[in-house]
């Protein structure tokens, strides 16, 4: 498989170092040095391409990638009021468009864990919740993509929960998530249901960028050859 790497900072790296061992070619890389090489053409090149980037830039990426009919695996976070716009994209182009808030294969079943949870939880009103994400000063978002997923899992199954916050919660209906930025932390998230009497607590720690660079060339290989939009519940088979 031929990739396009759109992105080539820490993260990109760490994805060649995965896609090269499992025999595949990077045919193009594009970083903040070369962003004219991002052209349809060179795009054209690729079986698939993989934007992890930024907010700022994803939305314009994703347009370039999809516009060029190549299957497109998105990591970046951030940029999600634009994503409706981008799946009528890919469906008017009959294309192939995957993202996911975390690739890592762990933080995927710590998301199916969550969700069970909270489901567990919900005819025990007697605890309330709250959400802890702890991530390196570089990233730019916060709460992180990952955290918002988690919350919203919680929200689907939780009634007496509303709407997530920043940080503090104002409203017994508010879900508060706590977000710290210290170095180094490639990501750690907790979710904390406390009480009187107890608490419980799920908590998923990476020690590093590998889990999540596997789970994005898996991502890649699995669109490669296939049309529609996906995640990596469909990945996985969750």
């Amino acid at each position: 498989m031929k990739i396009a790497l759109v992105g080539y900072g820490k993260m990109g790296k760490a994805i060649e170092e995965i896609a090269v061992s499992r025999g595949h070619e990077v045919v193009l890389k594009i970083s903040s040095s070369n962003k004219t090489d991002f052209t349809k053409e060179n795009l054209a090149k690729a079986d698939v391409a993989i934007e992890f980037t930024n907010p700022e830039s994803a939305f314009e990426n994703l347009q370039t990638c999809i516009g060029a009919d190549v299957p497109t695996v998105c990591g970046s976070t951030g940029w999600l009021d634009s994503k409706t716009t981008v799946e009528q994209l890919v469906q008017a182009r009959n294309g192939s468009f995957l993202y996911a808030s975390n690739f890592s294969i762990g933080v995927n079943l710590f998301f199916e864990l969550n969700t069970y949870l909270a489901k567990l939880m919900e005819p025990h009103g007697e605890y309330d919740v709250v959400m802890e994400e702890i991530h390196h000063t570089a990233k730019k978002d916060a709460p992180s993509g990952t955290a918002i997923t988690l919350a919203e899992q919680i929200l689907a199954q939780l009634s007496r929960k509303k709407d997530w916050v920043k940080e503090t919660e104002e409203k017994t209906t508010d879900l508060a998530i706590k977000s710290v930025r210290v170095d180094p932390a490639p990501g750690t998230h907790v979710i904390t249901y406390y009480s009187d009497i107890d608490d419980i607590e799920i908590r998923h720690t990476a020690h590093n960028r590998k889990g999540f660079a596997f789970g994005v060339v898996l991502a890649a290989e699995y669109i490669a050859s296939k049309k529609g939009i996906f995640n990596m519940k469909d990945v996985l088979g969750l």
